[in-house]
């Protein structure tokens, strides 16, 4: 075999490695899709048919190629191939709801996961637990049906749903840690966690201020019993 056939033949597996990589990214943006199609539904009929619209802002992303390889690499996976990627890497696509209140949090997971093509994998809530830090948010990996050219997909998306406030201190946060390359000193790292109470107690008392001046919201569900935490 000459040197041009083996550049030749190693271009074309590079290439087919692309396309197939692009295709499996495809599955989670589709994926993706039909959560943000659910939740904007959702979004519409409370804005048009209801007084109160608990959904303040959705933001969607897709893991990048690169941020895949390096979590193959904290998670230790050898040898990876597709099917593993899967099994193992479920946040690839991921969607986050900011709502008003905490009580909104639990009641459009409800309307979200009570649908009946949403199957729930895995729920992860750091409201009721929060995390040593602070951090509060309701996580669920859940898994939604793709209909392709081939047949249906089921492909797991993470949705994660928080407060104004939860979502404020997050992002503060992340832009600390970012700063400092995730050595943060220990007298911010402090402050963080006490700013995370106070956003804890601005929520209480703002879900309490608007329960006083608008009564109980029409459709006011309980939180769900507390599910279970399984690392992902």
């Amino acid at each position: 075999m000459t040197t041009l056939q083996v550049t030749e033949d190693s271009i074309r597996k590079t290439r087919e490695l692309r396309d197939e990589f692009q295709r499996f990214l495809r599955e989670y943006e589709f994926g993706m899709r039909e959560v943000e199609t659910k939740i904007s539904i959702l979004r519409d009929e409370f804005t048009h048919d209801h007084a109160y619209n608990p959904i303040e802002h959705v933001k969607s992303r897709l893991k990048t190629p690169d941020s895949i390889v390096e979590k193959i690499a904290r998670k230790g996976i050898d040898e990876p191939d597709f099917d593993r990627i899967r099994a193992e890497i479920t946040d690839i696509a991921g969607v986050r709801v900011t709502c008003s209140f905490v009580a909104d949090v639990y009641q459009l997971f409800d309307l979200l996961t009570q649908q009946d093509d949403v199957t729930v994998r895995v729920v992860k809530d750091y409201i009721a637990e929060p995390k040593d830090n602070g951090y509060k948010s309701l996580h669920a990996i859940i898994e939604v049906p793709v209909f392709l050219s081939t047949g249906p997909l089921s492909v797991p998306v993470e949705v994660q749903f928080r407060t104004i406030a939860m979502d404020f201190w997050a992002s503060l946060e992340h832009k600390i840690y970012y700063k400092f390359s995730n050595q943060v000193p220990s007298h911010l790292v402090d402050s963080l966690t006490d700013a995370a109470a106070a956003a804890a107690e601005l929520d209480t008392r703002m879900e309490r201020l608007h329960r006083e001046a608008h009564g109980v919201p029409r459709r006011q569900l309980a939180p769900p019993p507390p599910p279970r935490i399984v690392g992902v």
